[in-house]
């Protein structure tokens, strides 16, 4: 389930509440007191087998006793009574349910748990939603509902907060109240045994009355759907998210590298990246991101100047800037020279901009117009402290003033608080940002220039990706049969190199031997310089053990090693079972980093992949950044330049830089790796040396366990389903590829479009566009498989590069019971029966998937589109004020 019945819950025509009490400063009284002054217009109507009146309000026996049916239920009672309650009430057609009452398994209660699942039995046969239980309770004061036992009633506002914590909602909505903050929804989501996180975002995105949604985490339910709706949600309007437990108190036992690495905490980090939400880390800074967000456009760019009376709060607030991962402004000779005429000559003379403590409005305006004249210069903060030579009033006027003539971004800072209560009021008014500290000021600014990325990183168009690299899917499959028809957990060293090259990733010449005459022949064979490595199931970090040698030169050393390895690895592990050695040739790179590519499993959103600094010191080091697969190359480099390693890798002094796209290619071939093999947990490649030229792979470990589900049922987010790729052969033997869309698209869709007549744009937009824009080409081609389907014709060929004919469209609603159809054949290919087929593919697709009914608005002179419906087995009907449309549905159950 995700949104059906959620009228129910949060648009109701009438409430019961079930477990009302007369006793003051009960739950029961508090909840029906809170209900019956809320506003709700309708009737609310409380349930208790004894009293007449509560709060003056008649009273009902039972549920049976009822005068009508209620969309809403407010349950309070013991939790071994709530299961029938709730039968009862979806018998009766009652929707939706807000469980208030705890002790359904918290703390690993068993008797607890098989009430939870009682209770969800009971609603599942009446698709009746529950909230809760062990929950605060709802509400929403736009239509007077205050279904909870908080302190203070909500006043209204376009501000949802959703929480699993009912102590956070409360203090929140305390905190709130004393500010005038207002609230669409507040939500406390409790245990999460029916309506989630995913299911609340899937339900705001598509509120208009809500223009953001605030997220107090502790942990995710169900990690696709979540992603899903998030990915949709960011889209549409900002998602904040505060995420608790960010520290826990151990590290959990990894055998892998990757594994001690990649934290929990790291991978919700990953997540709320990739779905495009803005992450903060306290409740102050959620509501200072809100207030930032909504009434300030976003920078374009991350190239900050400050401007400050003040110049030890200049350095303060620089500092802040430069811990917070930003970047101060350079300004430019010409802007330098301009504050030189203007300003006192003490003036700082770069950036920060010290305009001096006695600094009146017009120095304020002066500098500010030259400093957001500077094409350098991205946005500005202004400060002042207060003086008694200079009128904070009369300069927050000043900064008002030059903020209304300039696209730039303008935020401020009075710091202090008596004297400076009137600037603060007139900021307010004019609805300009104005923060306590300097490090608040900064953490705005920083909060729009992170929001701005992550809504370009959604829309962004990846660069197609140049070879259309196969890998070698049989043979790693052999591999992974093998050793676990073995039993065994871990792939050899020579298996996990294996791996690596059937996905394209260079590796070193080698080869395994059984024993020490047999290391030396082979390192007369390679005739070079080699690294000496044990071969053994046992030994997962060889060189913890003293199980790898490097620079070995000739048959004679290589032998001598060996001896010398065998005997210190016996030693070190006198149980692990010894097959032989490893002999490989040494690479030498001049100008190489050591880097470390892996994958970890997290229990919840699925494999992870990790880039950082590699080496043997690689936890020490710590640096490294996580991203959820699939990846392309666009999200590749991004995850890449999220690590300090990068700089390096980007050449400095006389070190050239490394082969950037060589490293982002392995990272997806990795994250490709991984989609099509479901046994792998976890992966290592460390180091992976990388330097102008390229990319290798000196060291791999695998680890795989049997797994029966396909293997992107375990990703948070659905990989691009090659499944559904196929071939249209026309009536005159053309043959054509139909295949789903990707990001890569774009610019051939861009392309198809500048071809399309004005009547073949109108049949399909019902409008005349003259332009597809990229914002909007980017939302038709980066689609969440998991919700929406677009499969487009094309000739084989590199995405983004191969020209695009035509296009079937699929969009379904939360509850993948109805979907929508759209469809684009452009002219030169129509009239061969393509049309037809694709209409007959996506039908099947929505089929396959469950989808109840699909529809489509088409107009009703658009014959050759009807003809193919009816042909199809859809219906037709009219569409009421519209009579040049005809609605069309097919019921595929």
């Amino acid at each position: 389930m995700t949104i059906r019945n959620f009228d129910a819950l949060f648009a109701p025509r009438s409430i019961a509440i079930i477990g009302a009490s007369r006793q003051t400063g009960s739950l029961g009284s508090v909840l029906a007191q809170n209900l019956f002054e809320g506003g709700f217009q309708g009737p609310v109507m409380p349930i208790h087998p004894n009293a007449d009146h509560i709060h003056s309000v008649a009273t009902y026996r039972n549920i049976a006793s009822l005068p009508m049916v209620p969309d809403l239920a407010v349950i309070a009672t013991p939790p071994p009574t709530i299961p029938g309650i709730i039968a009862e009430l979806g018998a009766a057609g009652t929707r939706g349910a807000v469980v208030i009452s705890a002790g359904f398994g918290e703390g690993n209660d068993p008797v607890g748990a098989e009430l939870r699942q009682q209770m969800l039995n009971a609603a599942k046969p009446h698709l009746l939603r529950v909230i809760g239980p062990n929950c605060l309770g709802i509400l929403v004061p736009g239509k007077g509902i205050n279904a909870s036992f908080a302190h203070v009633a909500a006043r209204p506002g376009r501000i949802a907060f959703v929480a699993q914590s009912g102590a956070i909602l409360t203090s929140v909505l305390d905190w709130a109240t004393g500010r005038n903050i207002g609230f669409s929804h507040l939500v406390s989501l409790g245990d999460m045994s029916d309506v989630d996180f995913g299911d609340m975002l899937d339900y705001l995105a598509n509120d208009p009355d809500v223009h953001a949604i605030l997220l107090y985490i502790e942990a995710v339910t169900h990690a696709r759907k979540f992603m899903s709706a998030a990915r949709a949600a960011a889209r549409m309007k900002p998602v904040i998210v505060v995420k608790a437990g960010r520290h826990p108190e151990g590290a959990r036992a990894a055998a892998t590298h990757t594994g001690a690495l990649a934290g929990a905490d790291d991978v919700y980090d990953a997540a709320v990246r990739r779905a495009g939400m803005l992450r903060v880390l306290t409740l102050e800074e959620l509501f200072d991101a809100v207030e930032t967000l909504s009434q300030i456009d976003l920078p374009h760019g991350d190239r900050l100047a400050l401007v400050t009376n003040g110049g030890g709060i200049g350095v303060l607030a620089a500092d802040s800037l430069s811990d917070m991962g930003g970047r101060l402004a350079a300004l430019s000779a010409e802007t330098i020279a301009t504050l030189d005429r203007i300003l006192p000559k003490t003036w700082s003379r770069a950036n920060p901009v010290d305009i001096i403590g006695d600094a009146p409005g017009s120095r304020y305006k002066g500098a500010m117009e030259a400093v957001l004249a500077d094409e350098g210069v991205d946005g500005v903060i202004a400060f002042h402290c207060p003086t008694a030579v200079a009128d904070a009033t009369e300069a927050a006027k000043a900064v008002i003033e030059t903020a209304r003539t300039t696209s730039k971004t303008v935020l401020a800072n009075w710091l202090g608080d008596h004297a400076v209560r009137r600037a603060r009021q007139i900021f307010a008014a004019a609805g300009l940002p104005n923060y306590d500290t300097p490090h608040s000021a900064i953490r705005a600014f920083m909060h729009l220039v992170t929001y701005r990325r992550n809504q370009i990183a959604l829309m962004e168009t990846p660069r197609s990706i140049p070879d259309q690299f196969e890998p070698d899917q049989q043979a790693v499959r052999a591999v992974i049969d093998n050793a676990i028809g073995d039993g065994r957990a871990w792939l050899t060293d020579p298996e996990a190199k294996a791996v690596l090259e059937a996905y394209g990733i260079a590796v070193p010449r080698r080869v395994v031997v059984r024993d020490e005459t047999d290391a030396a022949d082979a390192a007369a064979r390679i005739a070079a310089p080699v690294a000496l490595k044990i071969l053994s199931p046992d030994i997962t970090h060889k060189s913890d053990v003293g199980g790898v040698a490097l620079d070995l030169e000739g048959p004679e050393a290589v032998g001598r090693a060996a001896a010398q390895m065998r005997a210190r690895v016996q030693r070190a592990k006198p149980q692990a079972v010894m097959s032989g050695f490893v002999v490989e040739e040494m690479v030498r790179r001049r100008h190489s980093h050591e880097l470390i590519v892996g994958v970890s499993c997290d229990p919840l959103f699925g494999p992870m992949i990790l880039f950082g600094h590699g080496g043997t010191a690689v936890e020490i080091i710590g640096d490294r950044a996580l991203a959820m697969p699939p990846l392309n190359l666009r999200l590749a480099h991004e995850v890449i330049s999220r690590t300090r390693v990068y700089k390096l890798l980007r050449g400095f002094r006389d070190r050239p830089a490394a082969n950037l796209e060589a490293v982002a290619t392995t990272l997806t071939r990795i994250s490709q790796l991984v989609v099509d093999h479901g046994e792998i947990m976890e992966l290592d490649i460390n180091p992976l040396v990388a330097d102008p030229e390229g990319v290798v792979a000196l060291d791999a470990r695998i680890r795989i366990a049997k797994n029966d589900r396909p293997p992107t049922e375990r990703l948070a987010i659905r990989p691009y389903p090659r499944e559904l790729e196929g071939c249209l052969t026309t009536v005159d033997g053309r043959e054509f590829l139909l295949r789903p869309i990707m990001p890569e698209d774009e610019p051939a869709l861009q392309a198809t479009f500048a071809k399309l007549t004005p009547d073949e744009i109108r049949m399909r937009f019902f409008a005349p566009i003259k332009t597809l824009p990229h914002v909007q080409a980017a939302r038709f081609t980066q689609i969440d498989y998991d919700r929406e389907m677009a499969l487009v014709l094309t000739e084989p060929g590199i995405p983004g590069e191969a020209e695009i004919f035509g296009v079937v469209r699929l969009t379904a609603d939360p509850d993948n019971e109805r979907a929508e159809y759209a469809i684009l054949v452009r002219h030169d290919v129509s009239g061969l029966g393509l049309g037809h087929m694709m209409m007959e593919r996506i039908t099947d697709y929505a089929r396959a998937r469950g989808i109840g009914e699909v529809w489509g608005d088409v107009l009703r002179e658009n014959k050759r589109m009807l003809a193919i419906c009816d042909d199809l087995g859809f219906t037709r009907e009219a569409v009421d004020g519209e009579p040049a449309i005809v609605k069309v549905r097919l019921k595929l159950k």
